[in-house]
């Protein structure tokens, strides 16, 4: 059974979210503001995190910030009151993988739940040292990439950032993210040093470059590794 951390000020939104996941066959816990959420995410190690973006102490962005630090891994599924673009894309930015515009309906809350779940299930599953996903195979111990059984050649960046990728299919990671996981947080190049990155890899891992069905453009934002 997957363990669900609620985090919201609202006790009608913890009511409703925590009755219709428990519903949905999932164990919840919960916290009433951003602080206590943040300290259950990081000693509870919940399957996924519910967090409102608008938290009296600590806000949501911060926590999630704060939670990415210590795990890259844990899910966050981001609420918001606000229809503004620029605060989808900023929880995006600090690590989030999906967000819901209050109000929601419950179906459909539960319905981006699974999803999650089931895309993190996808990129936890290996056989042996291997990812594979789509027609792309990864040997980790080896770093042998294959692409529909045929081996091609990448270079030990190119090979890293398509890891990443692939261990977290779905989720959108910013331009800057990438550049801090792989380069470090001491790197001040340019962001397009990623676009190049992604266009090579993308000649060498897609049968149609120009339209890519595995490393996806999310505009605006930055890339994801999209499941066929």
């Amino acid at each position: 059974m997957a363990r669900i951390l609620v985090v919201d000020d609202e006790d009608s939104i913890i009511e409703l979210v925590s009755y219709n996941l428990k519903n949905a066959g999932y164990e919840v816990i919960t916290a009433a503001d951003g602080l206590a959420g943040e300290k259950k995410a990081l000693a509870e190690h919940p399957d996924l995190i519910v967090l409102d973006v608008m938290l009296p102490g600590r806000d949501g962005l911060e926590v999630c910030r704060n939670v990415r630090r210590v795990d890259e891994d844990v899910p966050i599924l981001m609420l918001t009151a606000k229809k503004d673009e620029i605060d989808r894309i900023l929880g995006l930015e600090m690590g989030a993988d999906d967000y819901l515009v209050k109000p929601f309906s419950p179906r459909e809350l539960v319905a981006r739940v699974k999803a999650i779940l089931r895309r993190t299930k996808k990129s936890a599953a290996r056989q042996g040292h291997a990812l594979m996903l789509n027609d792309i195979s990864l040997d980790l111990d080896k770093r042998l990439v294959t692409v529909a059984g045929e081996t091609v050649e990448l270079t030990s960046r190119e090979f890293d950032l398509l890891e990443l990728l692939m261990r977290s299919p779905g989720r959108v990671f910013s331009r800057e993210k990438l550049l801090q996981m792989l380069w470090g947080e001491e790197y001040f190049g340019d962001y397009r040093t990623i676009d190049v990155h992604i266009r090579h890899l993308r000649q060498k891992v897609e049968s149609d470059p120009s339209r890519p069905k595995s490393i996806v453009t999310v505009w605006g934002v930055g890339y994801k590794f999209g499941e066929n």
